[in-house]
């Protein structure tokens, strides 16, 4: 039989500040609700506030995790977070979640590949199991995108909220689980999507900055190319349920179209989280798994890209 990482629990936790189109419209900002939503499906976002960390949010998610998993810290061999705005420069944001739940074992890193970093750090953890390093493996998506942007900037401050999601996977024999993994980069984009600035080597920090025609023609082309091989691997044509990066719903709904699904077979939540990066992919599997749409033995596809360009898909029998 061959061994798999299958997903024993999931869970997610949202700031309970919420930001609506109106609220930033009335901050003076050159936008309406009509502007973003016709552009990006996005409706209001969830913003931390002051002393909510992403450690903190990646703490919540990853407890509510735990608890649907039946699993204990001490069950946990390693923790992976992946972020884009981790608490300090240093140590990993993983140590810090890893204490704040109190396991004392295994090891703790953190993955950076922003939008895609779920992706990422659950192919990690899917390698670490099947190699029989890992027994059981927590992996986390948060952000505190809202710290990064420039809120005068209509054209990327609209599209970000903060948030964090989990899963926790266990090795098992069978059809269950993650059947494969996919990842990508193509450094020459790097421009396109970046922070200005950035602690370290730089010695600065400062704001998100988006080409956004230039990510969304990449994106078109990169998700449906990544779709194909997932697919392709397997010898598939369809699957049950698509759960996407929350970025643009016109996108979503592309690759959607490409996979021949309705749109009751995708996994939607962009229009009340916005894009939250690494966290946006967990946080709305966690949302479809609680409200029963998603089902054991089901076949769920995950794809995302973000800056760098980083892309990435995973294909998992749940």
């Amino acid at each position: 039989m061959t061994l798999r990482s299958v997903l024993e629990g999931v869970g997610s936790y949202l700031p309970e500040t919420v930001a609506t189109n109106q609220d930033l419209a009335a901050r003076g900002l050159d936008t309406s609700d009509e502007w973003i939503v016709q552009r990006t499906g996005i409706r209001q976002r969830h913003i931390a506030r002051e002393g909510e960390t992403t450690s903190s949010l990646a703490i919540k998610a990853a407890q509510r995790a735990l608890d649907m998993a039946c699993k204990t810290p001490q069950d946990i061999d390693c923790v992976i977070v992946a972020t884009t705005t981790p608490d300090h420069l240093f140590p990993a944001t993983a140590a810090r979640v890893q204490a704040g739940l109190g396991i004392s074992r295994g090891f703790a890193f953190d993955v950076q590949a922003v939008c895609s970093g779920f992706v990422y750090a659950l192919a990690v953890a899917d390698n670490f199991i099947k190699s029989g390093q890992v027994k059981t493996a927590l992996v986390i998506g948060a952000e505190t995108l809202s710290r990064l942007v420039d809120w005068t900037d209509r054209g990327t401050c609209v599209l970000f909220g903060d948030g964090a999601g989990a899963v926790v996977l266990g090795g098992e024999e069978g059809a269950r689980g993650i059947l494969s993994t996919h990842l990508h980069a193509d450094g020459k984009h790097y421009q396109s999507l970046y922070v200005d600035g950035g602690a370290g080597s730089t010695g600065t920090f400062g704001h998100i900055r988006m080409d956004g025609k230039e990510v969304f023609r990449h994106a078109v082309q990169h998700l449906a190319g990544v779709v194909d091989e997932a697919l392709a691997a397997h010898g598939l044509t369809k699957v049950d349920w698509l759960v996407p990066h929350q970025a643009n719903l016109r996108i979503i709904n592309g690759i959607a179209k490409k996979l021949n699904l309705s749109s009751e077979q995708v996994v939607l939540t962009i229009a009340s989280h916005a894009n939250t990066s690494a966290a946006s992919i967990p946080l709305a599997l966690d949302a479809a798994v609680r409200d029963g749409r998603i089902q054991k033995g089901q076949l769920v596809l995950m794809n995302a890209m973000g800056g760098g360009f980083t892309w990435g898909a995973a294909l998992v029998r749940m």
